[in-house]
């Protein structure tokens, strides 16, 4: 689907759902500080990719997580399942968590929800019906919803997705647990964060939100400027990140993320966006750098969480 709609198009197709859902920003000026700053909350949670390659284990890596001084975590599901499956209590998860202070923030899946064969895409919202389960259980209230088993292939119509990510969120809201749609920069389907604007606005849903990144926005030529059209109630998590000027956007891969402010990344316009609009958001460290693998868990995650906190202080 062409995403060069015009204003005619793009207002029939959607509907009063644009402006009537909670994806325009605030209306209200962005509130001073007493330096003259838009006042924001920013809070920092540790995906759990980012320390993935040293292979801990989710209790580990939440008390790495803890340690380093996070607020937040955000786990993968599958990981949350192996620890299930070995016999440990979800429940102590949860209570660990919460003796240490720390919020799970989100959770990473790869449920493919999207889906056009009717029988994947079954097996896929049972999938992750499962995983919403699983982290609700430990205290997660929300989760990414990216184009799993959608990355290639053929173009799904925006508007059958948004009728598919409205299934998922009924069945979010039975679970007490929000499905985030999560934009791939690199996909065919969901790699915008128009896409996503869309999708969740098609939906119709009060619960709709959107998880955007940093580096699938420089894959998907998505300008800072978008950010300004995200408000407060469908902003809460962001994956924070960087990537140097070479290799070049249109062949840099995951592996090749790095630090926060050490990329050519706009991330001070973003956050400066996400601020002007209120947004108090979960800014959560998504890295898949092998060379950070090889680090001890412990100094990655607080290396992360300091250069996090510089590019932040807008």
């Amino acid at each position: 689907m062409n995403l060069r709609l015009t204003r005619r198009q793009l207002f029939n197709r959607a509907g009063i759902a644009l402006g009537a859902t909670t994806l325009a920003p605030s209306p209200l000026p962005a509130e001073p500080t007493s330096s003259g700053a838009a006042r924001h909350r920013f809070s920092f949670s540790l995906n759990t990719g980012t320390i993935r390659g040293q292979k801990l284990g989710i209790a580990e890596e939440i008390e790495v997580a803890a340690k380093a001084g996070y607020d937040g975590i955000e786990p993968w599901t599958s990981d949350i399942a192996k620890f299930a499956d070995s016999g440990g209590s979800l429940k102590d998860l949860r209570k660990r968590c919460r003796d240490l202070g720390l919020q799970v923030v989100s959770a990473i899946t790869f449920a493919p929800w999207v889906l056009d064969d009717d029988a994947q895409r079954a097996k896929g919202v049972e999938q992750m019906k499962r995983d919403m389960d699983l982290l609700a259980q430990v205290g997660g209230t929300r989760i990414a919803a990216p184009p799993a088993g959608a990355y290639r292939g053929a173009k799904i119509d925006l508007d059958r997705i948004a009728e598919r990510y409205r299934v998922i969120l009924d069945i979010g809201r039975q679970l007490g647990v929000v499905p985030q749609i999560e934009i791939w920069g690199s996909a065919t389907n969901l790699s915008h964060a128009a896409e996503a604007a869309y999708v969740a606005a098609k939906s119709g849903h009060p619960d709709a939100c959107v998880l955007l990144d940093a580096f699938h926005m420089y894959k998907a030529g998505v300008d800072p400027a978008a950010m300004k059209l995200f408000g407060r109630q469908v902003t809460h998590c962001f994956h924070m990140n960087d990537y140097p000027a070479d290799p070049p956007r249109d062949v840099i891969k995951d592996a090749q993320r790095i630090w926060p402010g050490d990329g050519i990344a706009p991330l001070k316009q973003i956050l400066a966006n996400i601020a002007a609009n209120h947004c108090d958001v979960m800014l959560s460290l998504e890295l898949f750098n092998p060379e950070y693998w090889k680090l001890p868990a412990l100094d990655a995650a607080r290396t992360g969480l300091a250069k996090m906190k510089v590019v932040a202080a807008l």
